[in-house]
């Protein structure tokens, strides 16, 4: 599974910064003059660009969940491999 990119509508102030850093994952929605992600999973490509959007979004509207890593320990030793 691939990052998931939230946005916080309630503090979002309407900035499009976040449109101009990342086009294809985020959008404006004029009418409630708020962002509007489009792809909530985008492709790890692009995670330069969601990245600076999350670094630059003046209102911190925006966040990167990073799907939790496996908690199984490999049952194989490092002596076995």
């Amino acid at each position: 599974m691939t990052m998931r990119v939230v946005a916080d509508l309630d503090i979002c102030q309407g900035h499009q910064m976040c449109q101009a850093e990342a086009p294809t994952v985020f959008g404006f929605d004029e009418a409630a003059d708020v962002v509007e992600v489009l792809e909530p999973h985008p492709d790890e490509s692009l995670r330069p660009q969601v990245e600076a959007a999350v670094r630059y979004c003046p209102a911190f509207a925006l966040t990167i969940v990073d799907p939790a890593p496996d908690p199984t320990p490999d049952p194989m030793s490092e002596e076995d491999r």
